[in-house]
């Protein structure tokens, strides 16, 4: 926490993800809707019309689907690093319920908090920053201003 009250950290990436090849941070999503629910309607859709194309892109990720008599249909995401997300789809569309399962997709399980800067290095220079002057050689001597002494 900062001084403004808002959590924050350096850019950095998850699990190195990146310095290899790409590794997608989801790790299981579950969809948890109610087979006569007027409020699961859009799970269902989403599971007749989208779930096999969403398998198919991320094969990576485990998909799975669990009727149960519940009122209220989910989406619950597990990442690599064990957080656990949980989204309510209740009146959703089969569209909107694919977005956010795309989203959910593309996000790495952190929290999204303030970034303080969008560099970092573990390992900053301890050279300092470069100037104009940084390798003048010493005997050049100072520079100054002509001076207006003309009584000479």
């Amino acid at each position: 926490m900062t001084g403004r009250g808002t959590p924050s950290r350096f850019l950095q990436s998850v699990l190195q993800n990146g310095v290899g090849r790409y590794v997608c941070q989801l790790k299981r999503i579950s969809l948890i809707f109610s087979k006569n629910a007027q409020s699961s309607l859009g799970a269902r859709n989403f599971i007749e019309e989208g779930v096999v194309d969403f398998a198919k892109k991320n094969p990576g990720t485990v998909v799975y689907i669990s009727p149960e008599p519940c009122r209220i249909p989910r989406i619950v995401a597990e990442y690599l690093n064990g957080t656990v997300k949980e989204e309510v789809i209740t009146s959703k569309t089969s569209l909107q319920i694919s977005e956010l399962v795309t989203k959910l997709t593309d996000q790495s399980g952190l929290d999204i908090i303030r970034i303080r800067k969008p560099y970092h290095t573990d390992s900053p220079s301890i050279q300092g920053q470069w100037h104009p002057f940084t390798n003048r050689p010493p005997a050049a001597g100072v520079i100054r201003p002509p001076s207006d002494d003309t009584s000479a």
